[in-house]
């Protein structure tokens, strides 16, 4: 199977033998399991404590910029221990939990320093595994001071130093993996070196080791503390969704799906054999299962009705005829009998149609409540071949009641970067987003909820605190969507059940660690508002 973005296997260790070891889970305590919106995560508070060593002058943006630095490397920590978190590379850490302490450094050789310590507390919510929802504490680290500077050291130590990690070099927080067991020996092995040097200081309260303040890795205790949250079933806000949010009498998805070669490894293979090609299809195949009538009626003015490979020409191509080629390997022209050349059509079809906006349509009669029934327009755009650029994103979050994207986060900074993005951007009437891209809700959640017109009445999201998985990925998404639209008003237990469908049998699997949120404030529910839809 393949991620998103790939993330080296980690280790837990059966029982700690030695303190301060990083790596090793703490002894369970019964914490209550609340039910979230998801199959494979649960919410809890999660907080540690650490500190920085800082100039004795030194002002407090250098003082926050040197604790978010350090809070970032929680990220990658979090993550290879299958933990996600809400907070944007964990940077938000409150100035109000600060402790700033006048140390003296002593070299060992007689040479003294002044310097700041600071501590802080971090607080967040995190996701963790089914298998995880009773954990209280993990023991990991930190990544301490200029630590950038010795990112071959950490590469070594606290990385599988693979061909992966190390394109990640120059973001080494993001790999760092202090579960493993050459990082937890060289975590113990600093540590215990930093102990033994205190035992000479006269006064250990106000006077720390150069060893203390120039460490590389700073061991924290991870704390999971349970969260209420509602246990009750919850649903997208069916009757607005069907009433029609951008237009009325019309419901519109966009479907973004992502070129999903491994962008980080510099992979950069033909459009027509990138696995997002394929998922693209699945994902359609899924959803026509359940829309049975969905046809091509529009699309950005390619001729998807001819092609032209090897100096063959074939006409009359239809939607179904794409579909056989690309997922059957059938139904080709007579002309085109040799793998040569289907792979030569294939591969003209898939850049005729890549970054094409193609439009469905499935036309429904719709009743709510006691109304008669009315007929309205289940409207699905299409995009394969997203990379970098926010045009397809940002038209479909202006002009469309769902918005679904299948496909990278370029750790954040990509194409979905909040930053990108104002209010003006959306609509005010209600939406759901759907982000299927590596820690979707690290980087994208909060942010979208706080910026959209009405924040969670109007916006419900759906995003994974860890990667999901590239393979699997298309008929994963087209099951959401055919459930959200099969006229049976699904909950959205029942929407990532479906969605989660025939995942590997970690609990992670994937689903990444799929949750919901912006749900709890909805009205709509099946037994209060009855909605009949019947398809054409």
């Amino acid at each position: 199977m393949k991620f998103f973005q790939r993330v080296a296997p980690f280790l837990f260790l059966a029982a700690c033998t030695a303190p301060m070891m990083a790596g090793c889970a703490a002894e369970d305590t019964a914490l209550e399991e609340d039910d979230l919106t998801s199959v494979t995560a649960r919410e809890r508070a999660l907080s540690f404590e650490g500190y920085v060593f800082v100039s004795a002058t030194a002002t407090d943006y250098e003082i926050k910029s040197a604790i978010t630095k350090e809070t970032q490397s929680a990220f990658g920590a979090l993550r290879s221990a299958s933990i996600g978190v809400n907070d944007r590379e964990l940077k938000d850490v409150d100035v109000a939990t600060f402790v700033k302490e006048k140390v003296t450094v002593l070299d060992g050789k007689g040479g003294k320093t002044q310097a700041l310590r600071v501590r802080y507390r971090f607080n967040d919510r995190a996701l963790v595994p089914v298998s995880m929802a009773k954990r209280s504490a993990i023991h990991l680290g930190l990544l301490h001071g200029n630590y950038q500077s010795q990112s071959k050291r950490i590469l070594a130590e606290c990385t599988e130093n693979s061909t992966h990690d190390q394109e990640f070099e120059t973001s080494i927080w993001y790999v760092f993996n202090p579960s493993l067991p050459s990082c937890q020996d060289a975590m113990q092995a600093e540590e215990l070196a930093i102990q033994e040097a205190r035992k000479q200081l006269s006064d250990p309260a106000n006077e720390v080791v150069t060893g203390e303040q120039k460490r590389l890795y700073l061991p924290v205790t991870i704390k999971l503390e349970g969260k209420s949250t509602s246990s009750k079933a919850t649903y997208p806000e069916y009757d607005r969704l069907w009433q029609g949010g951008i237009e009325k009498n019309k419901v519109i998805l966009s479907l973004v799906s992502g070129v999903m070669a491994d962008w980080a490894a510099g992979e950069k293979p033909e459009l027509g054999d990138d696995v997002g090609y394929s998922m693209f299809y699945e994902q359609m195949a899924a959803v026509q299962v359940q829309l049975t009538g969905l046809k091509l009626v529009k699309n950005d003015g390619a001729d998807l009705t001819s092609f032209t490979a090897n100096g063959k020409t074939v006409t009359g191509v239809t939607w179904t005829d794409l579909m056989n080629w690309q997922l059957k390997g059938s139904g080709f022209p007579a002309a085109f009998s040799s793998y040569a050349d289907r792979r030569a059509l294939k591969l003209v079809v898939a850049n005729k149609l890549a970054k094409q906006w193609l439009t469905f349509e499935q036309p429904v009669s719709v009743s709510i409540g006691s109304e008669a029934p009315r007929d309205v327009t289940v409207v699905i755009k299409t995009y394969y071949g997203a990379e970098t650029s926010d045009v397809p994103h940002r038209l479909a979050m202006k002009t469309s009641d769902v918005v679904v994207y299948n496909g990278h986060s370029y750790i954040g900074y990509g194409p979905l970067d909040p930053s990108r993005y104002s209010a003006s951007d959306f609509p005010s009437s209600y939406q759901l987003f759907f982000f299927n891209s590596c820690v979707s809700f690290n980087y994208y959640e909060a942010d979208f909820i706080k910026m959209h017109p009405g924040g969670t009445a109007n916006l419900d999201m759906i995003t994974n605190g860890l990667e999901s998985w590239v393979n699997g990925s298309g008929p994963s998404i087209g099951r959401f969507v055919a459930t959200l639209l099969n006229g049976k008003q699904a909950s959205y237990l029942s929407l990532l059940t479906a969605a989660a469908k025939g995942a590997p049998s970690t609990d992670v699997g994937i689903d990444g660690l799929r949750v919901v949120d912006g749900e709890l404030d909805n009205k709509f529910k099946p037994s209060k508002t009855s909605i009949k839809v019947t398809l054409k």
